[in-house]
């Protein structure tokens, strides 16, 4: 008979997200009549930019007719977006990236829950905390996280991140084989330095660490002297592998298109230690046996987004939302909230008043003020007591859910 993968029922039984919406759908069932704002999940919502839909219209059109039809594509990527990416990414700050390097993908998400294949299941890892929960639960399906022992994963080093430390995390005193960076953090929206940055390469390049870096927010980045690629230090090529998406950039949650990026310089020791074998090979030879590539049409849309039209588009874009970050900051620091990030990434971190429990502020809010935030202890242990809130709803949203909390706090 078949045997399930037992790793599987360690996870909790719902998506921290799919717990705030079950949630949500019980407070509408009884309040029938009252909007709900969210500021919870982190969906885009406005439109695709016109170079982009454009774009789609003109490979919808290339696909109607057999000379211009497309079947199945390079499972790396057409080199069409890959060279854009090459010459507008990475060439532009100064980084050589070859186009085989770099691996087209249908998102950011999917990127990093798989990568972990590579690697053997008795690698240990470290994660900052709090930290994007997919990270931590492609692992625990493998049986690389351990058991849960009621607040944290048994064999998870945390690196905690929290006010008191300014939300750096602190280079671990022991040796960990893979390590997770998000920066711009999600869901801190708090960033590294260069300087802090580099000593985080500088720790992997010693102990032969790999690390993953998603960078799915660099294009919210407002101060110049943050980094946009860990690429932009020296040596990472030899220890990191880097995740791009389109999804928060360009509003491509619902068209998929994300990318990946692995040096050649990057290689991984065989247990007994003879052979020292390239990512960038076993990750093609994974593609070619999993992945039929990404689509041709959400390709286009996404090479479209380098175009100049395209660049300043997604830039207004990144704009509006900025805009809400700053608005939502003001008012709530204005309410006497101790606010983080929504500086260079679209997310606020706030701290629940007299540390009240994240899930307990998540209902007051909620039924005190019909708006909707995500519980941060669902992004880890140090998540407890904070709260997330993103900036990507429409503006009106914004500004009616910073309105009805304002009412709300003067009634509590």
């Amino acid at each position: 008979m078949a045997l399930v993968n037992e790793h599987y029922l360690k996870l909790s039984n719902n998506y921290l997200f799919a717990d705030i919406a079950k949630k949500v759908k019980a407070f509408q069932v009884s309040h029938p009549r009252q909007k709900v704002v969210s500021l919870g999940v982190g969906d885009v919502t406005q439109p695709l930019c016109p170079a982009v839909v454009e774009a789609m219209h003109r490979a919808v059109d290339e696909m109607a007719r057999k000379s211009g039809f497309h079947g199945y594509g390079p499972v790396q990527g057409y080199e069409f977006l890959r060279e854009a990416i090459v010459k507008n990414d990475y060439l532009s700050r100064g980084i050589r990236i070859d186009i085989s390097e770099i691996f087209i993908s249908d998102g950011a998400k999917s990127d990093t829950g798989d990568i972990q294949e590579l690697v053997r299941w008795d690698n240990s890892i470290g994660v900052t905390d709090p930290i994007y929960p997919a990270y931590i639960d492609s692992n625990v399906t493998i049986g690389r996280a351990g058991v849960w022992t009621g607040d944290k994963w048994s064999n998870v080093t945390y690196f905690p991140c929290t006010a008191e430390n300014n939300f750096v995390p602190q280079i671990p005193q022991q040796r960990v084989d893979m390590i997770y960076l998000c920066y711009p953090n999600n869901p801190t929206g708090t960033v590294l330095t260069k300087d802090e940055l580099r000593k985080w390469v500088n720790y992997a390049l010693h102990n032969d660490t790999l690390i993953l870096f998603d960078a799915a927010y660099e294009a919210y980045i407002q101060d110049e002297d943050i980094p946009h690629s860990i690429y932009e230090i020296k040596g990472a090529r030899k220890c990191a592998i880097e995740f791009r998406s389109y999804s928060k950039t360009a509003g491509f949650t619902g068209i998929r298109c994300g990318y990946m990026v692995i040096p050649k310089d990057l290689s991984a020791v065989t247990l007994d230690g003879s052979k020292r074998l390239q990512l960038n090979y076993l990750w093609s030879r994974r593609q070619g046996t999993k992945y039929n590539g990404t689509s041709y049409i959400s390709q286009r849309a996404a090479e479209a987004t380098y175009t100049p039209e395209g660049k300043q588009q997604v830039k207004e874009t990144i704009a509006y939302y900025m805009e809400n970050a700053r608005y939502m900051r003001d008012a709530l620091t204005r309410m006497g909230f101790r606010v983080f990030g929504g500086e260079n990434a679209p997310y606020l971190w706030v701290k629940t008043p007299e540390n009240q429990g994240s899930w307990k502020f998540f209902e007051d809010l909620l039924y005190g003020a019909g708006v909707v935030c995500t519980p941060g202890i669902g992004f880890g242990p140090n998540g407890e007591g904070y709260v997330r809130l993103t900036a990507f709803g429409d503006r009106d949203d914004c500004h009616e859910a910073m309105r009805r909390m304002v009412i709300w706090q003067n009634s509590r």
